[in-house]
């Protein structure tokens, strides 16, 4: 769902209650687990598949599909790798062979055609962009393989496990499971995937199971330095003056334990920066001291703005984000809202006060 002001208008100030208490109980008991016999089972009933994962894909996205693609293939299936948004130009490294098709862009929806359709990194269908309509009229087999708290009836069947880090170690542990050997670029992928999501492991997520996945990754050939260097050691000029007007706008309050700043269409063209430049760039807000809470607007091409929240602190980001329509973990989630940014941040910034001192932050 996309997020409209008239509707928030009404709920704004209850949001936070109703969000939280309605969806937590039924995740937790719901979806710690993954039934591997049975997603095993559902992958060898069928040999055509389409893999697909949400907008804007981010390493976990981009890593899983190429870490499921590759246990497709050394199954002897036919596989095809179709997004509703192009790869980042910084995340090109993940997909060397370029297997990644984009819908309107290198394939049409009646070219999209398997028995079986796979959403990996996602369970909401505004997170699909252009291929929730493709989902929708599948006619075959569709599964979720997922790590996200919430999830709405995408009409598959989940395979979801909402403690796990990164929906990467659910791929590497059905390659196990289904006794497939990882490949290098596999292993590239997934650990790249698992990295990230932890904040290269600084996150609460990190647990012991964190570092044996990573453990046979590295056995498998990724190897960090190199997909560090690709990640974090290769930015262009427009992205670093990009960043600079994203810290120049970081505001503060609640004596700087809340922080948020935006950014403005026009900033990518003046820059020279591209959309995707802006992944992370929340992680620069919470390195000032005494940041539990941040927030960045960014605003779209489309018109409207993309939120994301961090939360250093009780305040549970994914109760945030599905208030205005998104989703994501306690601590780092998203959404999207229509309207200009004095309107949206005039809708957002109470919402998050109020969770703030619920809290007692």
């Amino acid at each position: 769902m996309v997020a409209k002001r008239e509707d928030l208008k009404q709920h704004s100030r209850l949001a936070w209650h109703s969000s939280a208490a309605s969806l937590a109980p039924y995740q937790i008991g719901q979806f710690m687990t993954v039934n591997w016999d049975q997603l095993a089972q559902r992958i060898q009933s069928c040999q055509s598949f389409i893999l697909c994962s949400h907008i804007r894909p981010d390493c976990d996205a981009l890593g899983s599909e190429i870490g499921m693609a590759g246990i497709l293939d050394q199954l002897g299936k036919q596989v095809r790798i179709v997004n509703g948004h192009p790869t980042p130009p910084n995340l090109n490294f993940l997909d060397p062979n370029r297997r990644i098709e984009v819908l309107g862009e290198t394939t049409t929806a009646a070219d999209v055609k398997a028995d079986c359709f796979i959403v990996l990194d996602t369970s909401a269908w505004a997170q699909l962009g252009p291929m929730g309509d493709v989902l929708k009229s599948f006619e075959g087999q569709k599964l979720c393989i997922d790590h996200h708290v919430g999830e709405e009836d995408l009409g598959t069947e989940f395979f979801k496990n909402t403690t796990a880090e990164a929906t990467g170690h659910l791929v590497a542990k059905l390659a196990k499971h289904m006794h497939v050997a990882i490949n290098k670029p596999m292993a590239t992928a997934l650990y790249a995937a698992i990295a990230t999501d932890t904040g290269w492991f600084r996150f609460g997520s990190t647990t012991p199971a964190t570092y044996r996945v990573i453990a046979d990754l590295l056995e498998c050939g990724a190897v960090p330095a190199e997909i560090y260097g690709e990640l974090y050691e290769r930015d262009t000029l427009g992205r670093v003056r990009l960043r600079g007007r994203i810290l120049s706008r970081t505001a503060a309050e609640r004596d700087g334990k809340l922080v948020y700043t935006h950014v403005l269409k026009e900033d990518f063209t003046e820059t020279g920066a591209v959309a995707s430049d802006t992944e992370d760039a929340i992680n620069l807000t919470l390195a000032i001291a005494g940041t539990l809470v941040a927030v960045i607007f960014v605003e779209q091409a489309t018109g409207g703005f993309k939120l994301s929240f961090r939360s250093r602190c009780g305040v549970d980001c994914s109760a945030l984000a599905r208030s205005f329509g998104g989703g994501g973990h306690k601590a780092a989630a998203g959404a999207f809202i229509e309207g200009k940014l004095e309107e949206v941040q005039a809708l957002v910034l109470p919402v998050v006060r109020t969770a703030m001192k619920e809290c007692g932050t």
